[in-house]
């Protein structure tokens, strides 16, 4: 036996959690992606998906898919720089920039490879990358894979953000890069006051809109459209597996910025490109999320109803602002214990344990899309609260004395 699977074997944490009856990744889905999913032959309550905006069912979506392979194949037999750019890459590129208001678009096979490829690309050698501590693991990995400096500041802090930005050389590059809605937490990022600091130390912003794309701003063109603030952003990021009901992501910036990364970004360079069907895909999305903005007002009510019920129930929430609403457990054990017994109880959810978090943390993580109706919402209201009674994982002291259950 070799010195590597000899390390690699005494890894048995996934075991420990079988054995326990507690392992909660992986789970088998034989169904399509809806707000019911089907597990082990039973119908299962689906609040653990990113679909937002509900499309991933959508027949105008499934068909333009079908209709891409019909005409494309199933794949493109090479990367975007070489033999696998398609007129339909092109199309979705020029649509993505009017989408979010800027010059130009580029599309990658995955959201992460974004992160990956422009981040490690476009910060050199003496420059600065600036990350919020609670930016997604894509942007940490980008920010590993470039020879710039990478600073953290305290989540949504301004003022460490300041006391970063002043540790810089004046004449370097400074690019600040946050998420748009954090993915654990559910808040959103504080864009004027970033905005107003990287003014002041001439710095550059790159908002990851994966979670707030579909759900943010005019018709959810995410995050800087929020704010009124796209023209102060430089380079906008979003992701095609969440609000757009497929795979894949793009950058949007200026055209020199992205003639740029087209040419210097190693992600899209030596990478396959996305597949025909799944750019259609996402064509068909943005048309259905323009056409139908009744879609992201009904998710933002929805949200609204169920973030107020939780709280009223004595859950903590945090600092939620969007679907994404964390139920804080602080105990990583229980965590576990909640989602299964939920599972059990017919209601799909994400725990989100250590390392993932810190245990002072982790949390059950609820998220909504636009097609759960209120009879849904309630009925994993209740089960949730249920579970959360039986193992006593309410985080407001007293909230059992309330009367709320």
């Amino acid at each position: 036996m070799g010195i590597l699977h000899t390390k690699l074997s005494k890894y048995n944490l996934p075991q420990q959690l079988m054995s326990a009856g507690l392992y909660p990744y992986f789970r088998v889905i034989e169904s399509d992606q809806d707000t019911e999913v089907m597990i082990n032959g039973k119908k299962v309550l689906m609040f653990g998906s990113n679909s937002y905006l509900g499309l991933t069912c959508h027949p105008k979506v499934k068909e333009a898919a079908k209709n891409a392979i019909d005409k494309y194949g199933t794949g493109c037999a090479g990367s975007r720089f070489l033999n696998g750019n398609l007129d339909i890459h092109m199309e979705l590129e020029e649509r993505l920039a009017r989408l979010v208001n800027k010059e130009a678009a580029l599309c990658y096979s995955t959201g992460f490879q974004v992160n990956q490829g422009v981040i490690s690309c476009v910060a050199g050698r003496n420059d600065y990358v600036i990350l919020d501590e609670l930016d997604h693991a894509s942007i940490i990995d980008g920010s590993r894979l470039t020879f710039a400096k990478v600073l953290k500041f305290a989540h949504n802090d301004m003022k460490d953000l300041e006391r970063k930005l002043k540790l810089c050389e004046p004449d370097k590059i400074k690019l600040i890069v946050v998420d748009g809605i954090f993915s654990m937490e559910g808040d959103i990022t504080k864009l004027p006051e970033i905005v107003r600091l990287s003014e002041k130390y001439n710095g550059s912003i790159m908002v990851d809109d994966a979670h707030a794309l579909g759900v943010l701003g005019k018709n959810g063109s995410g995050t800087a459209s929020h704010f009124g603030l796209t023209d102060k952003v430089d380079l906008i990021m979003g992701t095609f597996s969440k609000s757009m009901a497929s795979i894949g992501g793009f950058i949007a910036a200026d055209k020199t910025t992205i003639n740029f990364i087209k040419h210097n970004s190693r992600s899209l360079m030596f990478s396959a490109s996305m597949t025909p069907s799944s750019a259609a895909s996402v064509l068909a999305a943005i048309e259905i999320m323009e056409s139908e903005p009744e879609r992201i007002t009904r998710l933002m009510d929805l949200t609204e109803y169920a973030r107020n019920r939780f709280r009223e129930l004595g859950f903590d929430t945090g600092k939620s602002e969007s679907p994404i609403i964390p139920l804080f457990i602080r105990d990583d054990i229980k965590a576990l214990q909640m989602a299964q017994r939920l599972l059990e109880e017919g209601v799909f959810v994400n725990p989100v344990v250590s390392p993932a978090v810190s245990k002072e943390d982790c949390i059950i993580r609820i998220s909504l899309m636009a097609t759960h109706t209120y009879e849904q919402v309630d009925k994993a209201i209740e089960k949730i609260t249920s579970v959360a009674k039986e193992l006593d994982v309410f985080a407001y002291e007293g909230a059992l004395n309330k009367n709320y259950l």
